[in-house]
């Protein structure tokens, strides 16, 4: 019997591309009834909020002047990399129908890929006008976007949050689940290894109840979308958006909610769309 006691793993925030730590030095254990602490994962603090939000501006505007029919075609191969780790993320979920989960969660991917150059054909349109012009509008990318996962489907859930506004062009900064935040950390590392432009999708681990007021004060987050929040939590946040005009979405999904499919629904895309018109004179 083999008395060695193995690396415990201290899994990085995930900005602009790379693994720094926190600057706070700090780090949460994450622990399993069996089998004592299994990681330990860094406790991001508000320096780090704003490092991300920098990394997401800095990322955005390339990521929106791409061809949507390239963001399709990167979020495929993001569904290809989590289905070459599948195995990983059912021992990481650990729970009764975690492989339910990761199917579910690759299909999401692949289904906000379909929908990234079909959104603009079904939102935008030519409007019709009495007078010598057209009148056409086109969707576009709201910006920089805060998400927040739940615990619950801390993969599925997290997909779905983060999934919707970079479809449409938006980069994001997401704050994983509080009570499993490893499967967060294992996607970052599939997105590390995928073709997600650096900066597009940034990770954090961290506490809600900490960060809420931080996320929204910040001017440089355009939207906020969020899922298993408290009363207070979502109170801070709407405070935070009537101050600075942030757009503020909350999701009361939970349970086997994350598994149907209106989540995966362009409503879902629609918080996170700025409309623009354009008016062009016609031929005479």
């Amino acid at each position: 019997m083999s008395d060695r006691l193995g690396v415990i793993k201290t899994y990085k925030l995930f900005i602009g591309g790379k693994f720094p730590r926190t600057e706070s030095g700090r780090s949460t254990r994450v622990t399993d009834p069996q089998r004592g602490v299994v990681a330990h994962v860094c406790h991001a603090s508000r320096k780090d909020v704003r490092d991300a939000v920098e990394a997401a501006r800095k990322a955005q505007p390339a990521w929106a002047g791409a061809t949507s029919y390239l963001r399709g075609q990167i979020l495929y191969r993001l569904a290809e990399m989590i289905e070459s780790r599948r195995a990983e993320f059912i021992e990481v979920l650990a729970s009764d129908d975690a492989d339910r989960e990761v199917d579910a969660s690759i299909d999401r991917v692949t289904s906000y890929a379909g929908w990234t150059d079909k959104f603009p054909q079904v939102w935008g349109g030519a409007n019709p006008v009495a007078g010598p012009y057209h009148n056409f509008t086109v969707p576009g990318p709201v910006g920089v976007v805060f998400a927040i996962a739940p615990d619950e489907r801390p993969l599925l859930g997290l997909l779905s949050m983060i999934l919707p506004p970079i479809a449409m062009g938006s980069s994001v900064v997401v704050l994983a689940s509080e009570t499993n935040p490893i499967p967060a950390m294992i996607l970052a590392e599939a997105i590390a290894t995928s073709d997600v432009p650096g900066g597009v999708v940034n990770i954090l681990t961290g506490f809600r109840a900490e960060l809420a007021e931080h996320i929204a004060g910040h001017r440089e987050i355009d939207a906020v979308h969020a899922a298993g929040v408290d009363a207070d939590q979502r109170r801070v946040l709407r405070e935070g958006a009537a101050e600075n005009l942030k757009r503020v979405t909350v999701r009361d999904t939970a349970g086997d909610a994350w598994y149907d499919a209106s989540c995966a629904s362009p409503w879902w895309i629609e918080p996170f769309v700025e409309s623009k018109t354009t008016w062009h004179p016609s031929a005479t």
